[in-house]
């Protein structure tokens, strides 16, 4: 029977014995009675340290070297625990190494110290810190201990799992715990973020380490923790790291598809305004000329609610699922506009490396309107650095007002009301006029020629 489905008998076996509503001494664990229950712990320990022992040869400790610009007489190695050092793990055995990108750095070239004290100097095939995946190869004539990776779809929350990486310089260190949570994004740890959750205790050091399943399988690299809490670490989900993986063998750089589009969350009142409720797809602030997105028709005020068949709820999601098409490839986007749906078929170009794809302004409560605005002239324009010589400029914003709770501030350019384009103050006047007191207003915004929306409630007094 394989290390996998053992561990699955022997688990179950464990928790009927731990949950037992009777006393211990009634099922029988004594000197005199049958030790079942020990005998159950022991074959999970059994099953563990086999585990380890089979894994952990798989994982290396990984040593940044630094550039052609170092001082010769510079010693090669560095300290275990120092700033940049961390793990990684053997995919095939040909000797090409997974780890994060963060650990990598700069460098060109990083030292491998395998479970058997061999040491490397491995070339960085390439990076991508998009995911914080870097791809690393040593040379060598023997096979080396690998890893195969799992599908990182099938992870459920409260799977077991073991860490397996060097922190603090202790080397291979295993940790065992469960799934906390799938899905994890907003951390800010990278752009594009489908993170596991995990309690398997992970630490400085473990950074680019594997997250096995209990059959051995590379299911996430870690790449982070929580500072500040305890039992909080992310790993980087293994379908994820394949993808990059294989560009980066094929190519030494990951492409990416490229819509050309602005977007933000729907936030209550934005739903309110655009006919969906909170969280139902995504606002489209604005549409790149000549991008894949305006060529098939994407308008500024669609909401992108599913690509491919696919729910898009958040901005982060919509990015991903982009992000990992080639360009080139043709998508099917469902939007929401004027209430009403459709599907549009876009072919995606390649990602910019300067692309900015998301405009998210804060979305706070309820007060007066509070802003002064005025037209635009050439001087302004200059001065805000706007190219668009069209709108309203923001001259002052109120302390205390609603424009300051929702991030405006003065330099903004007004480009929309309500969905009506405004070009002069005595457009938005009219504009704003027609608005009945204790109603909200749908502000389209141009900030140093980047878009989004913002939703104004009026006072009722």
């Amino acid at each position: 029977m394989s290390i996998g489905a053992r561990a699955a008998l022997v688990f179950v076996g464990v928790a009927v014995w731990l949950f037992c509503p009777f006393p211990i001494s009634s099922v029988g664990v004594s000197e005199s009675a049958d030790p079942g229950g020990l005998r159950l712990l022991e074959e999970v320990q059994s099953v563990i340290t086999e585990l380890a022992e089979r894994v952990k040869p798989t994982v290396v400790s990984v040593f940044p070297i630094q550039g052609p610009g170092r001082p010769t007489d510079a010693p090669r190695e560095r300290t275990p625990n120092a700033p940049g050092s961390g793990s990684g793990v053997i995919i095939d055995p040909q000797g090409h190494i997974v780890t994060n990108n963060h650990v990598v750095g700069e460098a060109n070239e990083v030292e491998v110290r395998l479970s058997d004290k061999t040491k490397f100097i491995a070339q960085v095939i390439g990076k991508d810190p998009d995911t914080d995946v870097a791809l690393l190869k040593i040379a060598t004539d023997r096979s080396l201990p690998h890893a195969s990776f799992g599908d990182s779809g099938t992870v459920k929350v409260g799977q077991w799992v073991l860490a397996v990486g060097n922190p603090f310089g202790l080397e291979r260190t295993v940790t065992l715990g469960v799934v906390s949570g799938i899905g994890r994004e907003n951390m800010n740890l990278s752009r594009y973020e489908n993170f596991i959750q995990t309690d398997a205790s992970i630490n400085p050091g473990n950074s680019g380490g594997p997250l096995f399943n209990m059959q051995g399988q590379i299911i996430g690299i870690n790449t982070a923790i929580i500072n500040f809490a305890q039992g909080i670490g992310f790993a980087i989900p293994s379908n994820m790291a394949k993808q990059v993986i294989q560009q980066l063998q094929a190519r030494g750089k990951v492409v990416r598809g490229w819509l050309g589009v602005g977007i933000q969350p729907v936030t209550a009142d934005l739903g309110t305004k655009f006919g969906v409720t909170e969280g139902e797809g995504v606002l489209v602030n604005e549409v790149f000329e000549n991008d894949p997105a305006a060529r098939a028709g994407i308008k500024a005020g669609d909401i992108i609610t599913k690509l491919d068949g696919k729910t898009v709820d958040s901005p982060n999601l919509l990015s991903r699922l982009i992000a990992g098409l080639e360009p080139g490839a043709t998508t099917n986007i469902e939007v929401v506009r004027d209430g009403k749906r459709q599907v549009l078929s876009v072919a995606l170009s390649e990602r910019r490396e300067n692309a900015i794809v998301a405009s998210v302004p804060p979305s706070r409560s309820e007060v007066k309107l509070g802003i002064d605005v005025q037209n635009l002239s050439v001087e302004l324009a200059e001065k805000f650095k706007l190219k668009d010589a069209k709108g309203v400029l923001i001259a002052k914003v109120d302390q205390g007002s609603i424009a300051q709770a929702e991030g405006l501030r003065e330099g903004d350019l007004i480009k929309e009301v309500n969905r009506s384009e405004v070009s002069s103050v005595s457009e938005f006047t009219a504009a704003v006029s027609r608005v009945k007191r204790g109603e909200t207003i749908l502000l389209r915004v141009l900030r140093e020629n980047r878009a989004f929306y913002v939703v104004l409630k009026t006072t009722e007094k």
